[in-house]
């Protein structure tokens, strides 16, 4: 089950989400609710261990570097 929630984000982060295809917007979406998600839990790992699932996670669901970056300088 999943429910959407509003975040305030920066001009550019709101644009580059509007301007992505829909599957980008799938992967960002899977990537914010992995982080997220681990920030409510509280942190019983380290925050590197953290960020290394989550990077592992995204990019077997296809979130790439490059398509991160991409993302990021897209207008």
């Amino acid at each position: 089950m999943t429910k959407t929630i509003s975040i305030p984000v920066s001009d550019e982060t709101a644009n580059a989400y509007a301007n992505a295809s829909i599957e980008d917007r799938q992967k960002i979406e899977l990537l914010a609710s992995l982080r997220l998600g681990e920030l409510v839990r509280g942190p019983t790992r380290s925050l590197q261990e953290i960020m290394d699932e989550i990077g592992k996670e995204a990019e077997a669901a296809g979130l790439t570097d490059e398509v991160l970056e991409s993302l990021l300088h897209e207008n």
